[in-house]
């Protein structure tokens, strides 16, 4: 009985431990693997980290889908907060600065501090130094070493540095903080680095986390010196265009660059693309427990311009060309003869040509130009520009306006006979001069005597046309004038003026500026592509179309065209009878045709007919000399505009047109051929 007893308690306590054994077990299992990763998440105490990443801009391209503006490929040195072991972080700098110093790479250095034997300021960095000074609470007059060791203190750097190595750990951790850096802003510490910097840095960077080469794209012109007018640029974003881009779908952030001018700023929200977010999750250790892409990027969208690129280059060497002949030429005069303002001026100048089937931009050059990739605003090329005479950032083709002078008149002969002021047939005398108007007596380059409208147009009589201008009066004038494109926008996506059209409400008026209006003078300035306009619509019978730029929008890889704007969309008509036109057309091509004709020289033995109107127009400094044309007569395809700056001789404007239908009707046979 005693046996019994004993064992009974005993035998329970093994019961006991055995259940509760199990039920630690059953505890245990649940806890490790069925919601093992949901506790440890718990007792990790995550945290998610959102980081934003770019999007690709879209590319410009001209009517052929030959690239503009694109993209390029480049590397750089990241260094990533998320991923990055802080209390490293000044070892790893000194490593990737070494491994940059040996292929001879630059790092993104923006401390104003230099060491050399002893720290100093960096010169002509007086507004960096101010704001470094002002980040370490020191006054006005703190040294440079004073602001080292401030930052030293700021940063935490440990003892154990040399001078020289303290200052380049400085530098990185100054330009961290000053861009930004943070868990959801990796820093960039070097950009567009070579294929030898990639090896070193990878290899000086084994085992060590948080840095990265990465590949980024780089916006760029493939011709620097193409179009950069009507390209544009990409600059950083203000205040106030961050207030206004905000309102639109697309998201903007301070720290974005935007469309300063040109396409880039006329479809700034077609090139923009959509930015990614990626959500990184740590645990209270810093180690990262996963990485999520929750939403992709999206590039922009491409625009194909209405642009040659081919007809484009033509244009822009063509221009450097007969200005500097110009030049040439008047230098020579004043040099051998004495006479001055024969083009010794000359140093600027445009080129437009239009497709007359639908007033699309072929070409647009404006002279001089200038490198768009190494165009930046307020950069030390930026400045240079700024500060030359001759204003090559000036898009001279769509906002320069210019006096043109004779091309004005057969917008004063399609009035004219509109309104039955005269008739083909009517004469004008001329001796020379029109003196109706004693106070603004009128010259002409020769005595024509009895001239009628062919003649005046074909050999350019002012007499002709002041006289036609005084009794057609400014009101009518300013009619037509107005339904042909001048003083009207044209249309073109981008910037352009507006220009000025003669008439009463643009100044005192008295009855001689009216015969000067009539030769293109007086207030008359009118820019390179209104004239070309003009010129097109007299081609196209007097129907003005919209001048456009853009061809079509579509998907970053082209294959999906989201917009097009290839349908021409009618603007006005001339209100001129086709007889009426048809007069002025013909007299237009005798400019050519005739032997006396002032364009005959160039165009009178061209394989396919050319109708024109040459000018010189009267500024301060030496004449300008003007060109307008369409091509071929029967058919129009193309009309071309072109304006050198103090330019004298029409031969060279005459050239630049030339050129231009050279390259633009290089397969066509002569009619002797055909």
């Amino acid at each position: 009985m005693k046996k019994s007893r004993l064992k009974t308690p005993f035998t329970v306590c093994i019961i006991i431990s055995v259940v509760c054994m199990a039920v630690f077990t059953v505890r245990l299992a649940d806890w490790q693997l069925i919601h093992g990763s949901q506790y440890k998440l718990i007792s990790a105490k995550s945290t998610n980290y959102s980081v934003q990443t770019d999007a690709v801009r879209g590319e410009i391209l001209d009517r052929n889908g030959v690239g503009m503006v694109v993209n390029g490929t480049r590397y750089k040195i990241v260094i990533d907060k998320l991923y990055t072991d802080e209390s490293k972080l000044s070892n790893t700098t000194l490593r990737l600065i070494s491994a940059l110093e040996k292929t001879g790479d630059k790092w993104n250095d923006i401390l104003p501090v230099i060491y050399n034997g002893g720290y100093g300021f960096k010169e002509k960095q007086d507004d960096e130094v101010k704001e470094l000074k002002e980040l370490c609470d020191l006054n006005s007059g703190a040294s440079a070493e004073q602001c080292v060791s401030a930052l030293k203190e700021r940063y935490s750097i440990p003892d154990g540095y040399t001078p020289e190595q303290l200052r380049k750990i400085l530098s990185v951790r100054y330009g961290m903080e000053k861009n930004g850096y943070s868990n959801s802003k990796p820093y960039v510490f070097s950009d567009d680095i070579s294929r030898g910097a990639m090896n070193a840095v990878s290899e000086s960077t084994q085992g060590i986390s948080g840095v990265e080469v990465q590949t980024y794209l780089v916006r760029r012109a493939e011709n620097a010196s193409l179009a950069p007018h009507i390209l544009g640029a990409l600059g950083a974003i203000s205040q106030e265009e961050y207030d206004e881009l905000s309102k639109t779908e697309k998201e903007y952030s301070l720290t974005d660059s935007v469309g300063k001018f040109g396409i880039e700023q006329a479809f700034e929200q077609e090139l923009k693309g959509e930015g990614g977010t990626k959500i990184i999750r740590k645990n209270s250790g810093g180690s990262i427990i996963d990485t999520v892409e929750t939403i992709d990027s999206k590039p922009g969208n491409s625009i194909y311009l209405t642009l040659d690129s081919r007809l484009q280059e033509v244009a822009a060497k063509s221009l450097e060309k007969n200005i500097r002949e110009a030049k040439a030429y008047g230098e020579a005069e004043m040099e051998n003869k004495g006479q001055n303002l024969q083009g010794e001026d000359c140093e600027s100048g445009a080129a437009v040509m239009l497709g007359v089937k639908d007033f699309s931009v072929l070409a647009a050059a404006s002279y001089p130009t200038y490198d768009l990739n190494k165009y930046s605003e307020y950069g030390d090329y930026y400045i240079k520009l700024s500060q030359n005479k001759n204003s090559p950032m000036f898009n001279r083709a769509f906002t320069g306006t210019f006096a043109w002078g004779s091309v004005f008149k057969p917008c004063v002969a399609l009035a004219a006979l509109e309104e039955k002021i005269i008739t083909p047939s009517t004469s004008v005398f001329c001796n020379g001069k029109y003196d109706y108007y004693p106070t603004n007596v009128v010259k002409c380059m020769h005595r024509h005597e009895d001239e009628d409208l062919k003649g005046a147009i074909t050999e350019s009589c002012n007499c002709y046309f002041a006289e036609t201008g005084r009794r057609l009066g400014i009101e009518n004038m300013y009619l037509y004038a107005e339904k042909l494109g001048f003083g009207e926008y044209t249309g073109v996506e981008i910037d352009e003026a507006r220009g000025t059209l003669a008439g009463r409400d643009s100044t005192v008026w008295e009855a001689g500026n009216t015969v000067s209006a009539a030769i293109g003078q007086s207030d008359n300035a009118f820019t390179p592509v209104q004239l070309a306009t003009y010129a097109a619509t007299i081609a196209n019978n007097g129907t003005r179309l919209k001048t456009h730029l853009v061809e079509k929008i579509t998907d970053y890889e082209r294959k999906k065209t989201i917009k097009s704007f290839d349908k021409a969309e009618k603007v006005d008509t001339s209100g001129v009878s086709e007889k009426n036109m048809k007069t002025v057309q013909d007299a237009m091509l005798s400019v050519t045709q005739s032997e006396s004709g002032t364009a005959h020289s160039v165009f009178g033995d061209y394989k396919v007919k050319v109708a024109a109107k040459t000018g010189t127009a009267e500024n301060s400094g030496s004449d300008h000399t003007t060109f307008i044309c369409y091509a071929p007569y029967e058919n129009p395809e193309v009309a071309v505009a072109v304006v050198l700056e103090h330019g004298v001789k029409g031969s060279y404007s005459m050239q630049v047109a030339k050129d231009l239908l050279d390259e633009y009707f290089k397969n066509t046979k002569t009619d002797s051929q055909k």
